[in-house]
């Protein structure tokens, strides 16, 4: 039996391609004479582009930049010489999943490592900047990408407003365009598809897990609204809120004025890059999964439009998840992962365990 092992990442507890060899040796360890294939997934969340650049077979090259709170971290990007694009995500060096929960805040949190990481892929040649947008710690709108690749900006008085502080957004009265023109356009990837704008957007929905008190909602939306004023201004252009500028806190919004940018979603366009369809056509089985699947999941996740390309193909996809919001999926079968407790140290390694026993117990029945 030919099985494609493609698993998403269990958010918080196993990343994708860490999941995908623990299913490949479960399922070797009962059918050693299975032919498998592993190709982890993405869909514009959290290391999406790691992915992209190994499933690509790229050279990833290193930097000392700074997070999103402006302490030194190694950061990398992959980079393909022939197509001069070089792929990125914002959740390396200015992901939340780097600050304690008590350090989470978007007045201060800032995308300017990840403008360093873009400045040293320009300088390695790169023209297109593919930049996955899932997992940012910010509410910058890209202010951080823009002021690492030249921009200032500047307070009433004329100075640069210093990085890292919680009055950063709120000082700007004044951007300055970098002295050198930079020829390069941008792919952003995302996993969801809100607008900046609204009930829905940015800041109400996903301010909150990244630290912002509800109080202060009214407050951020009002300041980013002048920064917004200010960037049409400099640009001396209009630029429409769309699905997507809400991811990643409004960073695709913030390039869009002043560069070639393009909003994807993750999933499709990682498969049509890995060429995930010839290998669905190639397996007898698909097996894919993540932390919890759930009615969202419809809504561009990888594990359901995996699921969409098996039903083309008429292959049978299994589906390893928790929870149980997964009835009416269309999944061939759904591998019911226990809760954990995350107050346990070892909830971790709890996880890696109970992925490995559900393949396991599933070899043995069939």
């Amino acid at each position: 039996m030919k099985i494609l092992i493609s698993p998403n990442a269990f958010k918080g507890t196993i990343e994708a391609d860490e999941a995908a060899e623990i299913i490949r040796g479960a399922i070797m360890g009962v059918y050693p004479n299975a032919e498998t294939a592993v190709l982890p997934i993405a869909d514009g969340g959290d290391g999406t582009c790691y992915l992209l650049g190994k499933a690509l077979g790229l050279e990833s090259e290193e930097i000392w930049v700074l997070n999103a709170l402006g302490r030194s971290v190694k950061g990398y990007f992959f980079y393909d010489t022939n197509s001069k694009t070089a792929y990125l995500d914002v959740s390396t060096v200015s992901g939340i999943k780097h600050l304690q929960t008590a350090e989470r805040n978007p007045w201060v949190a800032s995308t300017y490592g990840t403008g360093q990481l873009i400045q040293a892929a320009i300088k390695a040649g790169a023209n297109h900047i593919v930049l996955g947008l899932g997992g940012s710690a910010t509410v910058d709108l890209g202010i951080g990408i823009l002021a690492a690749l030249g921009f200032g900006f500047l307070n009433e008085k004329g100075r640069e407003t210093p990085l890292f502080s919680d009055t950063f957004l709120d000082k700007i009265n004044h951007i300055q365009r970098p002295v050198h023109s930079l020829d390069i356009r941008f792919t952003c990837l995302c996993d969801v598809n809100h607008t900046f704008w609204g009930s829905k957007g940015a800041i109400p929905v996903f301010g909150p897990q990244k630290g912002l008190s509800p109080y202060e909602i009214p407050n951020l939306e009002k300041t980013c609204e002048g920064v917004l004023a200010l960037l049409s201004q400099k640009a001396k252009k209009e630029v429409l809120d769309q699905k997507g500028f809400g991811a990643a806190g409004g960073i695709a919004y913030g390039l869009s004025f002043f560069f070639d940018t393009e909003i994807q979603m993750g999933a499709q366009w990682f498969f049509e890059k890995v060429g995930m369809e010839e290998k669905v056509k190639w397996a007898d089985l698909v097996i894919t999964g993540e932390g919890k699947y759930d009615h969202q999941s419809a809504g561009g996740k990888g594990s359901y439009e995996l699921l969409q390309l098996c039903k083309q193909a008429d292959k049978p996809c299994y589906l390893i998840t928790a929870g149980d919001d997964f009835e009416g999926s269309g999944f061939k079968k759904v591998l019911v992962l226990p809760d954990l407790d995350f107050s346990s140290a070892d909830f971790r390694h709890k996880a890696k365990e109970n992925l490995r026993k559900s393949i396991v117990e599933l070899s043995t029945d069939e």
